[in-house]
């Protein structure tokens, strides 16, 4: 009787909730089925002012839905509990989806307010779901007896997961002990979302505007176009202007000759989020890290990264400082060499100064030249975002026999996006991926892969993923198409990876975890394909005269390969070290984060010609997602590389390794153990050596 008396409130409550959908927001689309193309959302339809309801509506759905699971008379089951509890919440889902994705690429002052509004009303249901004690009694239950249930490995996997994350965040917990880390949780939610607001507001902040044109010496004549079109897009046409962002601050910190400028613009980009002005990150991130000790210690950890790093290959703290370390001394003995050359060209040519951070893409780029007769500027002309988006696509066609092709009327995330529908062989239908590669106000800094929709299985239907590439590189210019560093051509790849496993997920569930460890690997393994001289053939191609890349550029790349490879592991394993730093210390206590970072430098030895990746007040990283888990680049260089020998061994296109690799590794993350997926693949342990041979650093 009182189980069915649950189904008519149920029922009342649910046919409520449709009722003020209907009346109250008859226009928002996130109510509705999308008839676009492949489902995808409609973003032509979607405003600002249908995101705060329609959460508020999945959050009251996904409320009602947990309360169906824990007022089921019948025994926990998999069934009943798990595969249920994981289809609750699809609403407040596909809105959070559009939502977090529009305001990482394509934010206005509108959204930003709505993410101080969401962010404690997500924060606040995810901690009255991952605390309540009825539905957590029922997931452990089917946890304790999973051997008389004959799952799967994939659900055996989920079910798992899904306990150690109630347990890992407060289930365990007594009443007065869950009110305190609900608490610290809200703080959270919104200390991260400022954090990041602000760092955009800085970056979008600061313009170096030069009007004599001396000031541009050393500078590529596309560069200068480019500067006189931001300059002109700012209204202030007849001059030039450059930004932190890394398409403009980049080639401007490698050419210019006026160093008093490069050392402007590069203090400028260093110091964002620590200007002493409404958008200082120092005390957020202070609180931040205190915050986190403080939940640690709550949960009965020893610290935050130790938290993190339970669930993950790496396991404790100590064997991530032990890579990093090891590769650091490794690293810095090689920067040391580099620096010197550097600073003898400096001597030769006049300059009375000890190299600073700001000299040393310019006399890298000198170097370069000297040492292996390459100009980076000679290789742009060859790397046409078009083409390199296309090599892309043909080495996937090649290992994986898939196919990307345009959709023209299909709703775009933005006016710069392009759309293709993904495609198996046979002409099954695999996904839809999003390409959104300029730089703007409203998009963050950096590279990423996201999502609209992941795979998965409901009723029997297979839902498939809808994936977006972002980035930020220099757009078109004076009838000249937007043209690609070898860096650039890099972060392509390495985003494109990252899509690829979205794009070739098995996942039946939702409900995915993927250790953080092995999440880089898909991404980072892509780019050894971009500079292999058959691949370079293949979309390597002259902008003006389709000329295929000559043969004695690809073996200066080829030559070149270990060059300036000190900097570069210095800078992140400095970046890593500090994100460790942070989020080892065991007392909740209030850190200088500018003499915390100052202090955590000296210690680990790092030299002052170079700054870490990125500085305190605006790693974005270790607030949103890869706090105590920055390591995780070094971590899957040890496995991409090793991955990669495979292909070396057997053939850069092999079938075989290929499909081993889709099958073991890019269709099992999130539904299956990392260390067992790797394994599979590649039948035995990682092995360091290939890393350390191919960054020169054996």
């Amino acid at each position: 009787m009182m189980r069915r008396a649950f189904i008519l409130i149920m029922a009342v409550a649910l046919a409520a909730v449709s009722c003020n959908t209907q009346t109250k927001e008859q226009g928002n689309p996130f109510y509705a089925e999308w008839k676009t193309p492949f489902g995808v959302p409609p973003f032509d339809q979607i405003r600002n002012e249908h995101y705060l309801p329609a959460i508020d509506s999945g959050i009251a759905l996904a409320r009602l839905q947990i309360a169906e699971i824990t007022a089921n008379a019948e025994a926990p089951t998999f069934a009943n509990t798990v595969a249920q509890y994981d289809r609750a919440g699809e609403l407040m889902s596909k809105v959070a989806y559009v939502f977090y994705s529009q305001t990482s690429a394509n934010t206005n002052d509108t959204l930003e307010a709505l993410q101080m509004e969401i962010a404690p009303k997500m924060s606040a249901f995810s901690d009255e779901v991952l605390l309540n004690a009825e539905l957590f009694s029922r997931i452990r239950t089917v946890w304790e007896n999973r051997a008389a249930e004959e799952l799967n490995d994939e659900e055996l996997f989920l079910l798992e997961n899904m306990y150690k994350s109630f347990v890992r965040n407060g289930a365990l917990l007594g009443p007065e002990d869950q009110e305190i880390l609900k608490k610290l949780n809200q703080e959270l939610s919104l200390l991260t979302v400022k954090f990041s607001q602000n760092v955009l507001e800085e970056t979008n902040s600061f313009r170096l505007v030069i009007d004599d044109e001396a000031d541009l010496k050393g500078l590529p004549e596309s560069v200068i176009a480019g500067a006189a079109d931001e300059a002109k897009s700012a209204g202030m046409e007849g001059k030039w202007v450059f930004t932190t962002r890394k398409p403009s601050m980049i080639p401007f910190l490698q050419y210019a000759d006026n160093r008093d400028m490069r050392k402007k613009l590069y203090d400028a980009y260093l110091n964002r989020g620590n200007n002493g002005n409404e958008n200082d990150n120092n005390k957020i991130l202070a609180d931040i890290v205190r915050i986190r000790a403080e939940r640690a210690k709550l949960l009965g950890y020893r610290t935050h990264a130790d938290i993190v790093l339970e669930t993950r290959m790496a396991k404790t703290p100590e064997n991530v400082l032990n890579l990093l370390n090891n590769l650091l001394e490794r690293s810095l003995r090689v920067a040391k060499r580099e620096r010197d050359e550097m600073q003898k060209i400096a001597d030769a040519t006049g300059g009375n100064f000890k190299l600073e951070p700001h000299d040393w893409w310019y006399y890298a780029e000198k170097l370069r030249k000297a040492r292996y007769d390459l100009d980076e500027n000679e290789l742009r002309p060859y790397f046409s975002l078009d083409n390199v988006r296309d090599g892309a696509f043909a080495v996937a066609n090649k290992l994986y026999g898939i196919t990307f092709s345009p959709i023209d009327k299909i709703p775009l995330p933005h006016p710069d996006a392009q759309a293709f529908e993904v495609k198996e062989a046979d002409g099954s239908h695999i996904g839809v991926l999003y390409m959104d590669f300029y730089p703007r106000e409203s998009k963050r800094q950096g590279a990423w892969c996201g999502g609209y929709r992941d795979h998965k299985i409901v009723d029997g239907r297979e839902i498939t993923p809808v994936v977006t590439i972002v980035g930020n590189f220099t757009p078109p210019s004076g009838g000249t198409p937007a043209l690609l560093s070898m860096d650039d051509v890099l972060t392509l790849f390495h985003e494109f990876g990252h899509g690829l496993q979205a794009l070739f997920s098995e996942n039946t569930y939702s409900s995915t975890t993927v250790a953080w460890d092995i999440v880089e690997l898909p991404s980072q393994i892509m780019e050894h394909w971009a500079t292999k001289p058959e691949v370079l053939a293949m979309y390597a191609k002259h902008h003006e005269t389709g000329e295929i890349i000559p043969e004695a550029l690809v073996e200066k790349i080829r030559n070149a390969r270990y060059f300036n490879t000190g900097f570069d592991n210095v800078e992140i394993m400095a970046a890593s070290l500090l994100d460790m730093a942070y989020y080892s210390l065991e007392a909740p206590v209030q850190v200088d984060p500018q003499q915390f970072e100052k202090e955590t430098m000296k210690k680990i030895g790092l030299i002052p010609e170079i700054e870490p990746r990125y500085r305190s007040t605006y790693f974005l990283h270790i607030i949103d997602g890869y706090d105590a888990g920055y390591y995780v680049y070094t971590w899957a260089a040890v496995l991409d590389h090793d991955a990669f020998e495979a292909f070396n061994e057997n053939g850069l296109f092999d079938q075989a390794t290929a499909t081993s690799f889709r099958k073991n590794v890019l269709e099992k993350m999130g539904i299956m153990d990392a260390e067992k997926m790797y394994l599979n693949f590649r039948g035995r342990e990682p092995d360091i050596e290939p890393l350390l041979r191919n960054r020169g650093l054996n």
